[in-house]
């Protein structure tokens, strides 16, 4: 199991856009892949439970990612989110 905490960037926050991007990009990965956000913890490879976790414009949060490609699956997320899901990013 690995984990890393990332800040979201996007002004507008996970909004459906970036929200079924990297969906659609963590389900590419064998791992098990669930985020943090407050108190809520959520499969990142479910669309509906990202959006329902209301992530804003400089909330943290945590992935976490379990499985064979962990690593490589945890190292993905982060950059992409970091990268601002191809949303304009601050």
């Amino acid at each position: 199991m690995v984990s890393q905490k990332v800040t979201i960037k996007n002004r507008k926050g996970l909004h459906m856009r970036p929200v079924t991007q990297m969906c659609q990009e963590a389900a590419k990965y064998e791992s098990i892949i669930t985020f943090t956000a407050g108190n809520k913890t959520v499969n990142a490879k479910s669309l509906l439970n990202v959006l329902s976790a209301k992530v804003q414009y400089g909330d943290e949060i945590e992935f976490v990612c379990e499985g064979s490609d962990e690593k490589e699956a945890l190292r993905e997320m982060v950059q992409i989110i970091s990268q601002g899901l191809g949303e304009e990013i601050e």
